[in-house]
């Protein structure tokens, strides 16, 4: 029997076939030798491939972390040059602001000096009469005192009485029109020498008055608005300096 079976065995391999026992067992011992060699491959090349894996990630966190710092650095640079700009722009528009009201103050001062003496011309055209009206109303007021009045046979007095009455009313009415207007009329005497306010036409030598002081007033003066637009024409006493320059010369 032992010899049969072996000699069926032999005759099966002599024409290249096997019992199916043994070719389950050569296929379940080849199934079992290449799982083995598959885990041991897979063992040997698993702990390097996780190792790998690792470090990279561990890379990529790094250089993350690194082009998050530059980019905070990079981002904080950039919000500072945006304050200095800002800054400057606020700078920039807070002295454009500033020149723009000291325009319009400048502006409205033109204006209201514009306004306030538009009429200087009118005015100074308008003193020569009102010294007229003076010296007109100063001549009656002699020819008047002068008159005899029993002596009167023409009857001059009633009319020259009547014309100075008209005269003085004109005068007066002309000084309120000028009152109203910021025009005023000053007489400068006994008043110090101020060539803002008085021209000096001559000297009056005048012991009883100090040196520089206005002694006679040939044209009063006027203002417009507390601005002279004409000095008042005046005669003054010599000043200390001209006096002794006087006794120099004389000497």
């Amino acid at each position: 029997m032992l010899h049969h079976s072996a000699l069926n065995a032999s005759v099966f391999q002599r024409f290249g076939f096997s019992s199916f026992a043994s070719r389950e067992t050569t296929e379940k011992e080849n199934a079992q030798s290449e799982n083995g060699a598959a885990a041991k491959t897979s063992g040997d090349t698993e702990v390097p491939e996780q190792r790998e894996a690792s470090s990279s990630e561990d890379s990529e966190d790094e250089l993350s972390m690194e082009d998050l710092v530059k980019l905070v650095t990079e981002k904080e640079q950039l919000l500072k040059a945006k304050h200095k700009e800002i800054e400057k722009m606020q700078d920039k528009v807070l002295r454009s602001y500033a020149e723009m009201e000291n325009v319009i103050d400048r502006t409205k001062r033109e204006a209201e000096n514009s306004k306030k003496f538009a009429i200087q011309n009118f005015a100074k055209g308008l003193l020569d009469v009102a010294d007229n009206l003076g010296r007109a109303s100063s001549v009656v007021k002699d020819s008047f005192s002068k008159i005899d009045a029993s002596k009167d046979t023409a009857g001059a007095v009633p009319l020259l009485k009547t014309l100075l009455e008209g005269v003085e009313m004109t005068e007066k009415q002309l000084a309120e029109v000028f009152k109203k207007f910021g025009v005023m009329k000053y007489d400068p005497t006994n008043e110090q020498f101020d060539p803002n306010r008085h021209n000096a036409v001559f000297q009056v030598p005048d012991a009883s008055k100090p040196p520089g002081t206005v002694a006679v007033v040939l044209k009063p003066g006027y203002s417009l608005h507390d601005r002279v637009i004409r000095p008042a024409e005046v005669g003054v006493t010599p000043a200390a300096d001209n006096e002794v320059g006087k006794l120099r010369l004389w000497s």
